[in-house]
């Protein structure tokens, strides 16, 4: 009988944020954000390694604090705030081989996404281990806003973004009820093969099984206002951060850390 494919978990924190300084090391709950993420993949039992990606010695530092392997930075030409996912995960995959540390699996979880917990982990990883043929699991939710719904200005034109429906009845033009269900991705998590990284250059592959989040798992911090949804989310006890054992890190400078990827 085999064992379980091997996985590392790469938790993206580069520095640079356009958005909102410094989030991916700001504090939330009396830790900096990237430390639930960590405490969430430590914990989940999942993971044969939990490595950070980032091309900052500060963030690199906090990680460290917190439990996970910074064994390589990262180069500066691959995180820029448009570098595609695929360069720094082929990166950091060809780095940890070069190390003598291969996987048969990659992880990404954003620290972005601080409420995703410990179970939604294991959840998401049954789901992969049992699903035949896939290259890769992605985490959904229910749109909020139907696409069918949505327009394109073209000069002084306005065209729908989906022109789907029957004859007569385009999904714009039809009620709710009667238009597919469509999902959304989020930044909760992925996994996916090695192979479809290394060979196919792609993090997705094309062949996907869905991971549908619940509540708050799939929650994405990318702005000012999501930073502070959150913070009210934590103190109303709406939601619950992942527990954290190790005594907060200081913040760094004010100017010298973490964004998104």
């Amino acid at each position: 009988m085999t064992g379980p494919p091997t996985c590392v978990a790469f938790i993206p924190a580069r520095s640079g944020s356009k958005r909102v300084e410094g989030k991916n090391v700001r504090h939330l709950g009396g830790h900096p954000l990237m430390a639930y993420t960590i405490a969430a993949a430590l914990d989940a039992g999942v993971f044969k390694a939990v490595v950070v990606s980032t091309n900052d010695e500060a963030t690199a530092e906090i990680a460290r604090h917190y439990g996970a392997d910074v064994p390589f930075v990262r180069p500066e030409a691959l995180a820029g705030h448009r570098s595609p996912d695929i360069e720094w995960v082929q990166h950091a995959l060809t780095a940890l081989a070069a190390s003598g540390h291969t996987f048969e699996c990659f992880s990404i979880l954003r620290p972005t996404s601080p409420f995703r917990t410990v179970d939604t982990i294991r959840r998401a990883w049954s789901v992969f281990r049992e699903a035949e043929g896939v290259d890769s699991l992605r985490a959904v939710e229910r749109v909020a806003q139907h696409p069918g719904k949505m327009w394109m200005i073209r000069g002084e034109r306005l065209l729908p973004l989906l022109p789907f429906g029957p004859v007569g009845q385009p999904w714009h033009s039809s009620q709710m009820p009667a238009l597919p269900e469509v999902w959304v991705q989020n930044a909760s998590l992925e996994i996916a093969w090695t192979r479809v990284a290394l060979e196919g250059n792609t993090i997705a592959g094309s062949t996907l099984v869905p991971f549908i989040t619940e509540g708050h798992e799939g929650f994405d911090i990318n702005d000012s206002s999501d930073w502070w949804l959150a913070e009210e989310l934590v103190r109303r006890g709406n939601v619950k951060l992942p527990s954290v054992v190790c005594p907060p890190a200081p913040s760094p400078p004010s100017g010298s850390a973490g964004s998104h990827s």
